[in-house]
């Protein structure tokens, strides 16, 4: 298991990101939360099976079919097992 901090930048608030990111999750069975921040961007920590986690960044380069991402920024973090599901914050 594998804990990612994921940072979206681009027009990615108001165009359902967040929430069609919340779809891919629940689908992947991936954990952790996502947040639009003040400067635009959208922030992620997701925790989940490597593989997976794998194809939900690839997933957050394109977003939301609405969404313009610029740049997606991953960082790894120490897994923890805090999260029992995937929320929208």
């Amino acid at each position: 298991m594998k804990r990612l901090r994921i940072k979206v930048i681009g027009d990615v608030q108001g165009v359902f990101y967040r929430f069609s990111a919340k779809i891919v999750a629940d689908d992947a069975g991936i954990t952790g939360w996502a947040q639009n921040e003040p400067d635009g961007s959208v922030s992620m920590v997701i925790e989940g099976k490597d593989e997976v986690l794998e194809k939900f960044t690839q997933w957050a380069e394109e977003g939301s079919p609405m969404a313009a991402v610029e740049k997606v920024l991953v960082s790894e973090e120490e897994y923890t097992g805090e999260f029992k599901k995937f929320e929208v914050k």
